[in-house]
């Protein structure tokens, strides 16, 4: 337990970011699985989506950004091997 009136305030202040980088991380990881799981129409639209939660979870430092770029890159490969697959 925090003993100064500052550390107070830092416990304080690093529960309420947690909070928030939890929401932000969850709602990127539901947009992922989303896109994964949409159809040949809607896939395109889900991907735009999720791609725009794993940029927004990077720009607030929710994610690293080099996270980001694995994220948007395995949803990316995922969507092409999709389109790949249903095509041939």
């Amino acid at each position: 337990m925090a003993h100064s009136k500052q550390a107070f305030k830092r416990a304080r202040q690093s529960e309420e970011k947690r909070t928030l980088n939890k929401n932000v991380r969850s709602r990127m990881k539901s947009a992922i699985k989303q896109a994964r799981g949409a159809s040949e129409t809607e896939r395109g639209k889900a991907l735009a989506d999720a791609m725009k939660r794993i940029d927004k979870a990077a720009k607030t430092h929710a994610i690293h950004k080099n996270a980001a770029a694995r994220y948007k890159s395995r949803a990316a490969r995922a969507l092409n091997k999709a389109k790949a697959g249903a095509a041939g």
